[in-house]
């Protein structure tokens, strides 16, 4: 017992430590699997916090806003490039979606707020709980504290959020999963599993006979000299390449002795040397044509992988069967794609088109590799450096912005500096998906900005809220988890009806969309194993940048609504 109170004593005396004791108990608890469900970071963050603070411990409110607004910093950094392209290109009607059911979300937790009679704490930790969206407590936070009411009534509507958030998350979490991937297929009428198979064959056409997914490790290198006139010599390299029924490419070239520089107008010769690249068949139906010879320093060609940050306007919104065919994209083979903060895997079908910000793995020999980073984007190559100039000035300018009020009808409206974080996020990372020197954000950082960011405010809002939170939850009552079953589940039972006969989407990006516009990664990837495919993912992206944004925002919306 007695080393019991000295570990309580030392954390009541060095507060900064029980931060890290609940971010070190609610990752390890949040990560624990029961089938497919895990409470998540966020909530084990939570109740590891509430559960440290019922010994009593003081921690500044700074600390929380410093990590809050990094953290609305990087997830706008990271959606910026498809919000801004959800709101000004063909993604314009998932961006719309998005809104509606956004707003659907807001409304529904204010039909319960109003029924069940509920002040603004509660109402914020419902819409932060019902829809899994952690960082409104942030934005309602900054409201409650700008009502006009007691610090004491303040104090006690802020101790509500967590407990009521708490409550609600379960069903939020588990709940919009089991609808996206079970009842939505049964509310559109259709087989997910055959509309799949059949989206994936669309989006396939053009294809090669082999799929889009071509390795470079199924290719090889070889060196032919050119003897006979008139079957390769005498054509141009463009010529050459498009003679074969299969793609190949010509790496070197050995003329007189020397390995000359060469293009795609360069006229073949008898007698020259040619490292060729492609699928062995290829190959073989070279050998027929020329003589295969063995020329070591011709062959020596440098192959590398590179995953490509996409930020050229040539490239966006074409497909990869279309950049295939273009004389700049020779080469070189994409065998994968990520989109969005999430970093979400995108399906690579023929027709999957590219977008700014996207970032595309390429195999290739190594000059074709860097011909493409330098007309399409920039390498991401691995790197630990932050533009701290960026994310410092970033949040300033951004805070200095959000924190100007606009009184209307006497209601002083802000975004907060917080919100402005987020405002400034956005634009930021939109900027930099076509100037790539504005600075750099490795992904490391990005994580970290993330998720460590808004677990230290979560985990500082249960240590402060641990005391009273037993108390709390006498006053919420237990009806607040059935509010929030209503609050999760009435826009995600019209979500799929709207986006069938409103938007007229297909029903395999429907669902995709569904899930995005409710921010809910896992409800995706579990509609992805029911219906034993990916291709919802290309619906998820749009809708996730900008539901993310608003349902964010809508924690101070919430406040000011109910108050």
């Amino acid at each position: 017992m007695v080393i019991v109170e000295w570990i309580f004593s030392t954390l009541r005396s060095n507060p900064e430590l029980s931060i890290f004791l609940a971010l070190a108990v609610g990752y390890w608890v949040g990560a624990i699997k029961l089938g497919s469900f895990s409470l998540g970071t966020v909530t084990g963050t939570l109740l590891a916090g509430v559960l440290i603070g019922q010994i009593g411990i003081e921690i500044s409110p700074q600390i929380k806003s410093i990590f809050f607004m990094m953290f609305l910093f990087a997830v706008g950094f990271g959606v910026g490039p498809q919000f801004v392209r959800g709101i000004a290109s063909d993604g314009l009607p998932q961006a719309i979606f998005a809104v509606i059911i956004s707003v659907l979300c807001l409304m529904s937790v204010y039909i319960a707020a109003v029924i069940g009679g509920y002040g603004p704490g509660i109402a914020a930790g419902l819409l932060a709980g019902s829809h899994t969206i952690s960082a409104s407590i942030g934005l309602a936070t900054d409201a409650i504290n700008r009502l006009d009411i007691t610090p004491a009534e303040i104090q006690q509507q802020l101790d509500l959020i967590p407990v009521s958030y708490a409550i609600s998350y379960l069903f939020g979490t588990v709940g919009t999963g089991w609808i996206i991937a079970f009842l939505g297929p049964k509310i559109l009428r259709v087989n997910i599993v055959e509309e799949c198979k059949r989206y994936e064959k669309e989006m396939s056409a053009g294809a090669p006979a082999d799929g889009m997914h071509s390795a470079w490790n199924k290719y090889a290198v070889r060196a032919f000299r050119l003897n006979t006139p008139g079957l390769i010599a005498g054509k141009t390299v463009k010529q050459a390449e498009a003679a074969s029924t299969e793609r190949i490419f010509l790496e070197n070239l050995r003329r007189n002795g020397q390995i000359i520089k060469f293009d795609q107008d360069t006229v073949l010769q008898l007698g020259d040397i040619v490292a060729v690249s492609g699928k062995h068949e290829a190959l073989i139906e070279w050998s027929n044509r020329a003589e295969d010879v063995a020329d070591a320093e011709l062959l020596n060609i440098p192959v590398e992988s590179v995953d490509v940050f996409v930020t050229s306007k040539k490239v966006n919104d074409v497909s990869l069967i279309d950049l295939s065919k273009q004389s700049n994209a020779r080469g070189v083979y994409v065998t994968r794609i990520r989109r969005g903060s999430m970093g979400v895997d995108i399906p690579v079908y023929a027709q999957t088109k590219l977008n700014r910000g996207d970032i595309v793995t390429i195999n290739g020999s190594k000059k074709h590799v860097d011909e493409i980073v330098k007309e399409f984007g920039f390498a991401d190559r691995p790197t630990s450096v932050t533009d701290m100039v960026l994310v410092g000035a970033g949040i300033v300018l951004g805070g200095l912005i959000g924190a100007i009020t606009v009184p209307v009808h006497g209601i002083p409206i802000t975004l907060s500096s917080s919100g402005g974080a987020l405002i400034a996020g956005l634009v930021v990372g939109w900027l930099r998906s076509f100037i790539p020197k504005i600075g750099t954000v490795p992904s490391a950082t990005l994580w970290f900005m993330n998720s460590v960011g808004l677990n230290v405010f979560i985990a500082v809002v249960g240590i402060t809220a641990g005391p009273t939170f037993i108390a709390g939850l006498k006053v919420v009552g237990v009806e607040i988890f059935f509010w929030g079953l209503f609050a999760t589940a009435m826009p995600m039972l019209l979500a799929p009806l709207i986006g069938k006969y409103i938007f007229k989407f297909d029903p395999v990006i429907n669902l995709g969309c569904c899930g995005g516009a409710r921010t809910s990664t896992a409800s995706v990837a579990m509609l992805a194993e029911v219906a034993k495919s990916n291709a919802p993912m290309l619906g998820y992206t749009v809708p996730y940048a900008v539901s993310n944004t608003l349902l964010t925002l809508w924690g101070m919306f919430i406040v000011i609504l109910v108050a």
